[in-house]
């Protein structure tokens, strides 16, 4: 028995908000040459809920970024209500959780309807979004709690949560059950089978044979990227010859791969809906600004880096440098300070991008710009290393580890610490964006810290060096840095703030270039 669209159907549903996808001859090959998906062809009618399964390599989780838009196809063309993908009409949950685990579930929603709804939304209808969405995704007992103390079942309804703000037609969801048990997936379940029911679109992938009972229809992917069969439960049961559930894995296992098609059916049409407004750039910047600030100052862990870390460095040198002892120790305290503020600038935006890399993906699917969130990035860290600065200065003066040099003196040692800072802070964020967890990106700092020791012209003076060191001292923030607070000091270099200014240009150039390939 083959699914068919009756007329009644197709004009009961002329009006419905919901969307009709179609997918035709997709194929999809992976790096190497691997085909994941082998032309697909298959539709899913307006409001349906359509799960797809096969075993483990068979290509779901292809597929569902296919139909969602994620990724194009090689060959073949998905449409959504007969025209091109239109991502602002869909929701999107991959199996990562896209929300940040120290904020509120209401300040979650509350930001992303900032950064999702239609420029003009009023802040009244934000907060109507948001209270509509805790209310469909029963969070409302849960919205002062924060997402990382909620169970692994309300994270993925926050997930949820944030996706329906904008009242999408359709919802894609990668695995929504992994992980969760039986009672808190049934949950689940119960949630996206009356979202269908309300006329949201909705495809998940799942392993889990138990999520199939709630299901309009369901897509069978059989080992080499092809859809086997797509109907009911019990037609499919028929289809492959088995008594249970478990028993259509066994068979998808021999199957040959060859295409399942449908028979001609009476396809919905309706007119594709205009895509909204977003918000400008700098109200973008404005928003993620302040998200980041909220996220920074609900991490206890995050801020005894942001403030222990600086304090136990501008202690250390407390200890190591001897008072009124200049003569000998000014120029080393040059270099040590240059060093800390570089340092301080790195470790900040190490983990800035890749600890939510995921959310980063999502984000990016709606429309964010990257040059907004690596602004926001640098526009609450840099203040912070602008007080890190003063206390480093402050307390070196007042102990005498500085000479008296005068308020202006170290004033022009505040702007070019900040200057070799904030380089070090894009140098972070371009780290933090080229890796692909955290501990590649701790694994980093290291690498990334040598050449400020080795090539910044203090363990060895630049014109002492080798023609190779002298060229990769040029590439050295450190190096440029060192000579400027030499300069301020008086005790040699040169003023470099200039040749600091283009490095942080440059390397959040390269940041914004490697988050826009990879998301």
């Amino acid at each position: 028995m083959v699914h068919v669209f009756s007329k009644t159907r197709v004009r009961a549903r002329a009006h419905d908000p919901s969307m009709q996808i179609d997918v035709s001859g997709a194929w999809k090959s992976v790096r190497g040459g691997q085909t994941v998906l082998r032309d697909v062809t298959f539709t899913v009618a307006p409001g349906e809920l359509v799960a797809i399964v096969g075993s483990s390599g068979a290509g779901k989780s292809t597929l569902l970024d296919v139909l969602a838009g994620v990724r194009e196809p090689d060959r073949g063309v998905v449409r959504h209500n007969g025209a091109a993908i239109e991502r602002a009409q869909i929701g999107y949950v991959p199996q990562d959780d896209v929300v940040h685990r120290d904020l509120t579930v209401r300040a979650t929603l509350r930001y992303a309807a900032r950064l999702r709804l239609p420029r003009g939304t009023t802040r009244a209808e934000m907060e109507l979004a948001v209270g509509d969405a805790l209310h469909r995704l029963e969070l409302e007992h849960r919205a002062d709690v924060r997402v990382g103390s909620l169970s692994g079942g309300q994270r993925k309804r926050a997930s949820i949560a944030a996706e329906l703000l904008t009242r999408p037609r359709a919802l894609f969801l990668d695995e929504p059950t992994s992980g969760l048990d039986p009672a808190t997936a049934a949950a689940l379940m119960r949630t996206l089978r009356g979202l269908a029911d309300h006329g949201t679109t909705v495809i998940f992938t799942t392993h889990n044979s138990d999520d199939l009972a709630v299901t309009d229809r369901i897509a069978f992917m059989a080992p080499g990227g092809c859809v086997a069969f797509v109907g009911t439960l019990d037609d499919a049961l028929v289809r492959f010859g088995a008594r249970r559930n478990a028993e259509i894995y066994d068979r998808l296992a021999a199957d040959t791969c060859t295409p399942w098609r449908a028979e001609a059916d009476d396809r919905l049409r309706p007119v594709a809906i205009a895509p909204s407004q977003r918000i400008g750039a700098v109200q973008e910047w404005a928003v993620l600004s302040r998200r980041n600030f909220d996220v920074l100052s609900r991490n206890p862990l995050t801020l005894a880096i942001l403030v222990g870390s600086p304090a136990l460095v501008i202690a250390m040198f407390v200890v190591l440098f001897k008072p009124n002892a200049f003569g000998v120790n000014l120029t080393a305290t040059a270099y040590w300070m240059a060093f800390a503020a570089f340092f301080f600038g790195l470790t900040f935006g190490l983990l800035q991008i890749t600890t939510e890399m995921a959310i980063v993906r999502r984000e990016r699917l709606v429309g964010m710009r990257v040059g907004p969130y690596l602004a926001a990035k640098v526009s609450v860290l840099a203040p912070i290393l602008f007080g890190v600065i003063i206390a480093m200065l402050a307390t070196l003066g007042a102990l005498d580890r500085l000479p008296n040099l005068g308020l202006d003196v170290y004033w022009r040692l505040t702007v070019s610490l900040l200057a070799l800072a904030i380089a070090a802070l894009a140098l972070g964020l371009l780290a933090s964006a080229a890796v692909t967890d955290p501990t590649q990106a701790t694994l980093a700092l290291p690498m990334l810290c040598f050449p400020a020791v080795l090539f910044a012209g203090a363990v060895l003076p630049i014109q002492d060096m080798a023609a190779a060191g002298r060229g990769i001292s040029l590439f050295v923030p450190a190096r440029w840095g060192y000579e400027a607070v030499q300069h301020d000091l008086g005790i040699g270099g040169s003023g470099s703030l200039t040749i600091l200014a283009a490095f942080a240009v440059i390397f959040l150039a390269a940041a914004a270039r490697v988050l826009t390939s990879k998301t």
